[in-house]
């Protein structure tokens, strides 16, 4: 909490950084709304990272819908973040060209939004772990004081080494203040947007967990809950006072109580949504325990033996 007070006070004089010497840029892996994100070697440490810069003009025009606020930068905020579900940030700083960059953990993966249009192995397995495994994430960072403000599958990595899940981005992030729950800033990713937050009505974290709610929806059903002509906010708009069509009419597989976990998540009005990321997380938590026991110790052994022994006569 402290370094949250921090962010407040008056910063020190930024020493711009030369990323073209201090980086060794072997590629660019990716290119968002507002940044570029290149794979790296650190000079200095000799890891290799991802160096994503933030686009000067695109930010300082986002920075302006926050008149009169101190708004922290995304480096500031995701430098703090350590959480094993979220994307570990080294360092972040100014370019000589006055950008903002962050040098961040380099995940080998593949996107959600890649895992939920092919609906493969991977997902069919691992589809609770990977929800309950986000919304720990989003847990932690709630409990930070932060709002994510874009939850949805663009923004999660899933590491193809510890097939885990990575949350990342966080440059619409805010803090969880009053100042920056006061109606009027709409952003984010349009057809994941909180009815509240479209509505231009004040906001708080729960238009998290409706955009986590709706990302469990599509993650199960390759879809929406409303038909969607457009993926712009005036699409949007047409649909918001609609109810969700019910996750089991898409994915009629769906453990019950999941489902309803996810469309109480997705409730128009926000008293009427999971107060809070823990309650939310905790409930798909039981049921991920519910559904898919661990193995007890024996069976854990039996099952190493009988590996061990195909192995043995392979």
């Amino acid at each position: 909490m402290s370094f949250f007070t921090n962010l407040f006070k008056k910063k020190p004089k930024v020493v711009k950084t030369d990323i073209t010497r201090r980086f060794n840029l072997i590629g660019r892996v990716g290119q968002g709304s507002m940044s570029r994100v290149w794979r790296a070697v650190d000079t200095m440490s000799g890891r290799t990272i991802a160096l994503k810069v933030l686009d000067l003009e695109k930010t300082k025009r986002y920075e302006a819908r926050f008149p009169g606020l101190v708004k922290p930068t995304e480096g500031e905020v995701a430098v703090q973040l350590k959480h094993p579900h979220i994307v570990n940030t080294y360092e972040h700083g100014v370019t000589t060209e006055g950008e903002q960059f962050l040098a961040m953990e380099f995940v080998e993966g593949v996107g959600l939004s890649f895992l939920v249009d092919v609906q493969n192995e991977t997902m069919q397995k691992n589809r609770l772990r990977f929800i309950v495994e986000l919304g720990r994430a989003i847990e932690y960072f709630h409990r930070a004081h932060w709002i994510h403000r874009d939850i949805c599958p663009r923004n999660v990595i899933i590491d193809r080494e510890t097939t885990s899940v990575k949350l990342i981005d966080f440059g619409l992030v805010v803090p969880n203040t009053p100042d920056f729950l006061q109606p009027g800033n709409r952003t984010g990713t349009a057809q994941y947007m909180a009815p509240e937050l479209i509505k231009r009505r004040p906001t708080d974290q729960r238009i998290d967990i409706f955009s986590y709610a709706m990302t469990c929806y599509e993650m199960y059903t390759r879809r929406l809950p409303w038909d969607y002509t457009a993926d712009t906010l005036d699409a949007v708009v047409q649909h918001i006072n609609m109810p969700p069509k019910h996750v089991s009419q898409f994915a009629p597989e769906i453990d019950a109580e999941v489902a309803e976990v996810i469309m109480q998540g997705l409730a128009a009005e926000p008293d009427d949504r999971w107060r809070t990321m823990t309650q939310m997380v905790g409930r798909l938590d039981e049921a991920r325990a519910r559904l898919e026991p661990s193995p007890t110790p024996t069976r854990a052994r039996s099952r190493r033996a009988v590996e061990q022994k195909m192995k043995d006569e392979g």
